[in-house]
C-alpha cells in the first residue's frame, strides 16, 4: 500500500495521472489529513533533492564508473552494458527515508486511509422515489460528502431503506461526522438487511480513523468468516496485532 502511495505522489507530480485519477488523487488530499501531510513532506524533498541532484549527478556518474572499472574481468558480466537507473527517483527514495525516517514506508500501525475504498452508489435503478435520491448518488460517487449528507438527510427521511443509510453512515464517517456515522451504522446492524456485516466493518474503520485500535480490533472480531471481503478483515487485523 505505502508503495502505491509513493507511486501515486510521482505520477501526480509528473502530471501522469489521467482527469478521473487526479481526481480522485485531490478529494483524498482534501479528506485524508495524514495523505495530505504525507504528500506535502514528499512534494519539500522531491524540490530538495531536484535541486541537490542536479549538483551530485556528473559526479556520481563519474564514480559509478569509477566503481566498474576496479572489478576484475571475470567478475564482470560476459556482456558489458549500460543499466538504465532512475537514479533521480531512487535519490528523491533514499533522501525521504534518511530525513523523514521509514515509517512512512513500513509503518505498522494501520490507517483509515489504507483501507478507504467504497463502492460506488447506484439507485438510478431503482426508479425516481425521492427527488434527491440521484443528487445524493452523484455527490457520493464525486467523492462529494458534505454534499452527499445534504441530500442523503432529505431521502432518509422519504425512503428509509438500508443502503442509503449505509452510503449515508459513509458519507459522514468521511465528514468525520463519527457520533452520527455509528449510530447509523449500529442501526444497520442491529437489522438483517445484506449490508449487515459491511456496516460492521466500516464501524470498525470509524475507530480505525479515531485511532482507537482496541475497539477497531474488537469490532473486528464480530465479523464473520463468511463475509465477501474478510480478506480486508484479517489483514486490518494482523496489522493491528503488530
Amino acid at each position: 500500500m505505502q508503495e502505491e502511495t509513493y507511486i501515486a505522489f510521482d505520477s501526480y507530480l509528473n502530471n501522469e495521472m489521467t482527469t478521473e485519477e487526479k481526481n480522485i488523487f485531490e478529494a483524498k488530499l482534501k479528506n485524508d489529513t495524514d495523505f495530505s501531510k504525507n504528500f506535502e513532506t514528499y512534494k519539500e524533498t522531491t524540490r530538495f533533492v531536484s535541486h541537490k541532484f542536479s549538483q551530485e549527478r556528473t559526479a556520481f556518474e563519474e564514480n559509478l564508473k569509477s566503481i566498474s572499472s576496479q572489478f576484475s574481468e571475470n567478475q564482470k558480466p560476459k556482456k558489458a552494458k549500460v543499466i538504465p537507473l532512475k537514479t533521480f527517483v531512487y535519490a528523491i527514495a533514499a533522501v525521504f527515508i534518511l530525513f523523514f525516517g521509514i515509517q512512512f514506508f513500513q509503518n505498522s500501525t494501520p490507517k483509515y486511509g489504507d483501507y478507504d475504498q467504497h463502492e460506488n452508489a447506484n439507485f438510478v435503478e431503482r426508479g425516481d422515489i425521492v427527488k434527491s435520491l440521484k443528487q445524493a448518488q452523484d455527490a457520493f460517487n464525486a467523492k462529494n460528502y458534505k454534499e452527499a449528507i445534504k441530500y442523503f438527510e432529505i431521502v432518509v427521511k422519504e425512503y428509509p431503506r438500508p443502503e442509503v443509510h449505509y452510503f449515508y453512515a459513509i458519507s459522514l464517517l468521511e465528514d468525520n461526522q463519527f457520533a452520527k456515522s455509528e449510530l447509523v451504522l449500529n442501526d444497520i446492524i442491529k437489522g438483517n438487511s445484506v449490508y449487515k456485516n459491511t456496516a460492521t466493518w466500516y464501524l470498525a474503520l470509524s475507530k480505525l480513523k479515531q485511532k482507537d485500535y482496541a475497539s477497531c480490533q474488537s469490532i473486528l472480531l464480530q465479523i464473520p468468516t463468511d463475509y465477501e471481503n474478510y480478506e480486508q478483515v484479517q489483514m486490518l487485523l494482523k496489522e493491528l496485532k503488530k
